[in-house]
């Protein structure tokens, strides 16, 4: 039998106590890799492009459904909807002679008129993102902070244009923005020494409205790329989490 002096003993104590919490170490770090999410290097274009769309989308739920209420374009400065330079002076020329309540009636009948076409073109929107593809959808996902926003834009704005313009036109008689401005108009061109003007209001009003309507999705892109709470889906968690 082997006797082992009291040093030798110590030493054989502390090694199985190091074994053992080398062992305890490992098992808890086994756990937290288990715990880990999958690595996100295998997912594939069409998932990276499905998350892009599903942010398109919730921009659309949260964002944009605020430009449909009442002052929904109005009241925000992001998107608020300003005379076009051609109509600038016929705002300034309306107040100086008084008639600065027609002048502001007839910005906020323009802002109106958007807040009630984005309302009833909602599902233009919502089709335009479902049909859109993405030939590089991991090149778009590591850009800017509205990358995805400015391709939808720059992929259908012009077949929206076409299908919003006429919404606009209805919206423009049923919130009685043509008339309000048939009257501001005629009131201007009978002031002398005026030169008449007869804007395209339903062209410009068509683009300025879908302006807002790209620029409130891009709120909402940046908030899902900056903040993970904004990430309401494990895909959008899972593919925004490879350009974290």
């Amino acid at each position: 039998m082997v006797y082992l002096s009291k040093k030798d003993t110590m030493i054989k104590k502390c090694t199985v106590l190091l074994v053992c919490m080398t062992l305890f170490s490992c098992a808890e770090l086994q756990e937290a890799v288990n715990q880990l999410p999958e690595s996100t290097s295998t997912i594939s274009n069409t998932e990276i492009a499905a998350g892009l769309r599903a942010a398109l989308d919730q921009g659309i739920e949260k964002q944009v459904s605020k430009l449909t209420q009442t002052d929904g374009f109005y009241k925000n400065d992001l998107v608020k909807i300003l005379l076009p330079e051609e109509l600038q002076k016929v705002d300034k020329t309306l107040r100086d002679i008084g008639l600065g309540s027609l002048a502001d009636e007839g910005l906020k009948v323009l802002n109106r008129a958007a807040e009630d076409a984005v309302a009833t073109a909602t599902p233009i929107f919502v089709n335009a993102v479902k049909d859109i593809s993405f030939a590089d959808a991991k090149t778009i996902l590591l850009g800017n902070d509205d990358a995805a926003t400015r391709y939808l834009a720059g992929k259908t704005e012009a077949a929206l244009y076409t299908e919003f313009h006429p919404v606009i036109n209805a919206s423009f008689q049923k919130v009685g923005a043509d008339q309000i401005w048939s009257n501001l108009i005629n009131k201007y061109n009978a002031v002398p020494f005026t030169s008449n003007v007869n804007p395209d209001l339903t062209d410009y009003v068509t683009q300025e409205a879908l302006k807002g309507v790209y620029k409130m999705i891009a709120v909402e892109e940046k908030e899902i790329r900056t903040k993970y709470t904004s990430r309401t889906t494990n895909l959008l968690k899972q593919v925004f989490a490879l350009q974290d």
